[in-house]
């Protein structure tokens, strides 16, 4: 999730979203107002996933909630949800769930990480989300950026849990704690925790998903249908026609 040359531009016209194209090869600019037809509430899929999406309310590195997170609810395109369905299946069998804590994540959301990155440092969640790195550099070390493949609709940010709706697994960190510990074959974390995130990244891949290297949380579906656009819808149910 390296810096991206150019940021999504959008304005409010009289109440009504306005996106501005994207320069250079950015792809088609994003959406608004509402999901095309093949987002869907994961928790149609896939009801016994567990959901803390955390950027719907104040637990998450920002402090407050995030913008665009107008509900609690994880939204993916429909692929990403299934795919992530059988993989729950084949945890199941091992003894372990899924909890997501993101999903769809609108540009509005992004942006709003880059405005409080610029914010002065007040340290009120340094301590459980970035010890060790200065706020600003976030986006020059690969843990925040000026675009994310969330906005596509096909990445999930998950852990995993006991059984039957146990407990959140030791995976040696906490979510989005930015901290090279992260990266998915950290050797700062015990044994456990590295047996751990091997377990969810060999489920997930073997439904397509693929990790990033600064976040064992962190999976994008391979085969997602809109590599080139970044969604603004706001993340709702309305969003979907619901």
């Amino acid at each position: 999730m390296r810096r991206s040359p150019a940021l999504l531009a959008v304005a409010a016209v009289a109440g009504t979203a306005l996106v501005l194209p994207l320069s250079g090869s950015q792809g088609p600019p994003a959406v608004t107002d509402t999901a095309p037809a093949d987002f869907v509430a994961l928790r149609e899929v896939a009801p016994a996933i567990r959901q803390e999406m955390r950027y719907a309310g104040p637990h998450n590195f920002t402090g407050e909630r995030v913008d665009g997170y107008e509900q609690a609810e994880c939204l993916l395109t429909s692929d990403a949800a299934h795919a992530l369905e059988r993989a729950a299946r084949a945890l199941e069998a091992q003894g372990y769930g899924l909890l997501v804590y993101d999903c769809y994540r609108p540009q509005r959301a992004v942006d709003h990480f880059l405005r409080w990155m610029e914010q002065p440092e007040d340290g009120r969640t340094r301590a459980e989300f970035y010890p060790r790195v200065p706020k600003e550099r976030l986006v020059e070390d690969g843990y925040l950026a000026e675009k994310s493949g969330h906005s596509r609709g096909s990445t999930v940010d998950l852990t995993l849990t006991g059984a039957d709706g146990g407990d959140p697994v030791d995976m040696g960190t906490g979510f989005d704690f930015f901290d090279p510990r992260s990266h998915g074959d950290s050797p700062d974390v015990p044994g456990e925790a590295r047996a751990a995130r091997r377990v969810l990244a060999s489920a997930l891949g073997a439904e397509g998903f693929a990790p990033v290297e600064t976040e064992w949380w962190h999976f994008g579906h391979r085969a997602e249908p809109y590599p080139e656009t970044f969604f603004d819808f706001p993340v709702s149910l309305d969003s979907l026609g619901r």
